[in-house]
């Protein structure tokens, strides 16, 4: 960087190492309350900035680009999801796009087991247990107090098989799990591991004991684990979602755990998040967490890096190596 640093607006606090070293090489601007900017909110402290980081909370829809001063050149997301810019007008813009891809896998990967055990053992229902003082009141131990869902040989189907995918799957395998996947495409045998593939969705939630969710939010995506595909999964699965709230529709995920017909449900994703469908606070099977999966941080400063390492490349005149307009 040359003594002519770059304007940035930094719409969020981030770690204290990302903010010293965006201080560091960077004119910045920073959203010093870490409020919940709006896009409104970014267009009008951008008058004067050459680029923005910008957290996923933050959306940038076609008239929100549109109206962007002219003045801003590149947007850099700290996150791996996108959706909530739309890329295709930030290309006719000309406004250069960035994620944080490769930092998250093993954080959310532990998330995700995290999630799998808690739910299947009953984690939110022994700690309420203890924690009100109940567990004397029903005499302490006994044989039959709790009874979870053993893991150990049982089928693993994980929907979407990137990185995130085959880490968890490389996790549930030494907890002696059998590992079935469904895919845009099939894996080569040296990523696949032995896994068994389905070619549709439906395949895969027919032979899912435990079903961890890591595609894409997309159209095709949306909803997929509805009445209709919850139907086809085996009575009394477990269902973990760390990918997006949007791929679970709330109403049927709700019955079915009402019902038993799904035994239980980890969830660290929600559709409208923050906001959360407040009848899970009632369902004791619903071990629910608040989208921490990156949440460590060694993760959270990779991601800041790995945005800053893009900013540094466009400003130097070179590709950023996470361009997704």
């Amino acid at each position: 960087m040359s003594d002519n640093k770059p304007r940035l607006l930094v719409a969020r606090v981030f770690p204290p190492h990302v903010m010293e070293r965006a201080a560091r090489d960077y004119d910045c601007i920073v959203n010093s309350e870490d409020a919940n900017w709006t896009g409104a909110d970014v267009i009008a402290r951008a008058g004067d900035v050459d680029a923005i980081l910008t957290s996923a909370r933050t959306k940038y829809p076609a008239e929100v680009i549109r109206d962007l001063p002219a003045n801003v050149r590149m947007l850099a997301t700290f996150s791996v999801g996108y959706e909530h810019i739309d890329l295709d007008v930030a290309k006719a813009r000309g406004l250069v796009v960035t994620n944080t891809p490769d930092v998250l896998t093993e954080a959310v990967a532990d998330i995700t087991i995290l999630l799998l055990l808690a739910a299947s053992r009953r984690a939110r229902e022994g700690f309420e247990m203890v924690s009100s003082g109940g567990w004397p009141g029903v005499g302490g131990w006994k044989p039959t107090q709790l009874l979870g869902i053993g893991a150990q040989g049982k089928v693993l189907g994980i929907l979407g098989m990137g990185r995130i995918g085959r880490a968890a799957a490389a996790r549930a395998r030494a907890m002696g799990m059998t590992i079935h996947y469904h895919n845009r495409s099939r894996l080569t045998p040296d990523l696949e591991q032995g896994a068994v593939y389905h070619d549709t969705p439906q395949s895969l939630l027919k032979v899912s004991q435990f079903l961890s969710i890591h595609c894409e939010s997309t159209p095709q995506t949306h909803h997929l684990i509805n009445a209709e595909g919850i139907a086809l999964m085996p009575q009394g699965a477990v269902v973990v979602n760390t990918a997006r709230g949007d791929i679970v529709n709330d109403d049927a995920l709700v019955e079915a755990l009402k019902s038993g017909r799904i035994a239980a449900a980890g969830l660290d994703v929600f559709n409208g998040e923050p906001n959360v469908d407040p009848r899970y606070f009632d369902l004791p099977n619903a071990f629910i967490l608040p989208h921490i999966g990156s949440a460590t941080m060694e993760t959270r400063n990779a991601m800041g890096d790995r945005a800053l390492d893009n900013l540094d490349a466009f400003f130097r005149g070179d590709a950023p190596l996470d361009r997704l307009a």
